[in-house]
This record gives structure tokens, C-alpha cells and sequence, in this order.
């Protein structure tokens, strides 16, 4: 190999490495996938340390610094403190608290049913080609099915919907799924 054929050669590869790694308006670049799992390790880190918030109720996603809580929570407090907390944390741009509050407890057999309305949710996302389930977090409580993380499109967002409204036992589904953007 010359060294005219080595210089094209390595103007190729570098081309394609920054194309691997650029991000468009659904992916995330290397540098951002970084940035947001730093942040989400933050933003957990920084409920659990908190006296008010019940960490473990919270689930947290982050896309390009845009903090989503999800979740049922036990008390309004606990809902806004968590705001207030993830606000807090440094890289965060923007926070959705999607938090729901319920503060009925309940049996284990209402917890062995969320449970499997769960399951039967996640194999539905999974089984339909219109969703990408490994975007989609779902929670249920007491028969409410509460769908969040982010999606590529509005498409996906309503196709996540009707597909978990259709599963068993399902008394209403809370889309809380937002669309990636820039």
C-alpha cells in the first residue's frame, strides 16, 4: 500500500467513525449516551440522599439532559420534592414529572395483578412492530398502566397506547411517552 492509498484509507475510516458517532434527532452521539446515563446516575443518586423523596417509587430517564420522573408516589410532597431535586442536579436542562400520586395501599394480591398486567403490557410492546419496547418503561397500579421514556415518534407514542389499552385488565392507560427531539 502506498502512502497515497494509506492517506484516502484513513480519511475514509475517520469519516466513518464521526458519522458513528454524530447523533440525529432519534439517536444519540457516544458523547451524549454518556451525558445522559452521568446525569441519571445523579439524579438517582441525588433522590436517594434526599429525606423526603422514596427514591425506590421513582423511576428516572434522561434524553440530551431532559429528565423524566416517572412513577407512582405516595404524596404530593414527595412528587415535588423530586422535581425540585432532579432541578438540582447538574447537566439536567429541563425536568417532566410524570409522577402520579396514589396514596391507597395496597393488597398483595393488587400488587401480584399490576405485576402480571405488567408482564402481558411488555410482551404486547415487544410483539408489535409499530413499538420499540425497550424505549417504553411501564409501571401499573391498581389497574392504571402508566407508559413513559421516549420514543421516535408520534406514531409510536399512539401505537404504545392502543396496544397496551388492549391488554387484560387494563382499567386506563396514562401515556406520559414524549417524542425526541434536538
Amino acid at each position: 500500500m502506498n502512502i497515497a492509498t494509506f492517506g484516502r484509507s484513513a480519511v475514509i475510516v475517520m469519516a466513518l467513525l464521526a458519522t458513528a458517532c454524530a447523533s440525529t434527532r432519534t439517536q444519540k452521539s457516544t458523547g451524549e449516551q454518556f451525558d445522559d446515563t452521568v446525569i441519571t446516575g445523579r439524579v438517582k443518586a441525588a433522590l436517594i440522599a434526599d429525606p423526603v423523596t422514596k427514591a425506590h417509587q421513582i423511576d428516572v430517564e434522561v434524553f440530551r439532559g431532559v429528565v423524566q420522573l416517572n412513577g407512582f408516589v405516595d404524596s404530593t410532597a414527595n412528587r415535588d420534592r423530586a422535581t425540585t431535586v432532579a432541578r438540582g442536579v447538574s447537566g439536567v436542562t429541563e425536568v417532566r414529572n410524570n409522577l402520579r400520586v396514589q396514596t391507597a395501599g395496597r393488597t398483595a394480591g393488587e400488587t401480584v395483578d399490576d405485576v402480571a398486567i405488567t408482564t402481558r403490557v411488555k410482551a404486547a410492546l415487544a410483539a408489535d412492530e409499530r413499538t420499540r419496547a425497550h424505549q417504553i418503561n411501564v409501571e401499573t397500579r391498581a389497574g392504571v398502566v402508566q407508559l413513559s421514556g421516549f420514543v421516535n415518534n408520534g406514531s409510536a407514542k399512539v401505537a404504545a397506547g392502543e396496544v397496551t389499552g388492549r391488554v387484560a385488565n387494563v382499567l386506563r392507560v396514562d401515556n406520559q411517552l414524549d417524542i425526541k427531539t434536538n
